[in-house]
């Protein structure tokens, strides 16, 4: 969005291995995200009364994975992965890796540049998401070929959550028609949040 609403203070963080954090040593692995939301939202916590959370990608698993016991009372989901599980086996079957080629290897590159790892395979299989208790608004990519739209769905439904689709947009919201749609997403679902 172009403007802040006033009174409204944004914490922004880089996972590992992405934007300012791309030359870190440390992996964007579950534990290693966990650990540094716990610490931001430890941060938030402790200096507002009122918490929200933006998530994209990735980084909605990751929430997933650490804000369901927090003080968080709404959530925006952009392009959200919000089954790991299933976009790893997706990967997998793309690139014909076998579980127990994984296991024997520890870490296989893709062509699309990502790594899949043994240990964050395992992870995942042992850390389900089995409850989200917070409000959420997620917006998706019409075009998106990375999340699989029925996994989406299934995860809204599931727990209540508000889906909305933008037609032409893909995974990553870019073009000046995906980021008009993304501010008017946020102005309508985010306007009764901002006091």
């Amino acid at each position: 969005m172009s403007k802040i609403a006033q009174g409204c203070q944004i914490l922004s963080f880089d996972l590992p291995e992405h934007g300012a954090r791309r030359e870190e040593a440390a992996l964007c692995k579950p534990p290693v995200c966990v650990r540094d939301l716990s610490a931001v939202l430890d941060y938030a916590e402790a200096r507002w009364d009122h918490v929200g959370l933006f998530a994209v990608s990735m980084g909605a698993y990751f929430s997933l994975l650490t804000c369901g016991d927090r003080r968080v009372e709404r959530a925006w989901f952009l392009s959200p992965v919000v089954d790991m599980g299933a976009l790893i086996n997706n990967m997998m079957t793309w690139f014909d890796v076998s579980p127990e080629r994984l296991k024997r290897e520890q870490a296989i590159s893709t062509p699309m540049g990502q790594t899949l790892y043994w240990d964050y395979y395992c992870y995942v299989q042992e850390h389900p998401v089995r409850r989200w208790p917070i409000s959420t608004e997620i917006l998706t990519g019409g075009r998106d070929t990375l999340c699989d739209p029925a996994v989406t769905s299934a995860f809204a439904d599931r727990f209540s959550c508000r889906l909305q689709t933008a037609e032409t947009a893909e995974h990553w919201f870019h073009t000046e028609s995906d980021l008009s749609a993304l501010e008017r997403w946020l102005r309508e679902t985010g306007r009764d949040f901002i006091r």
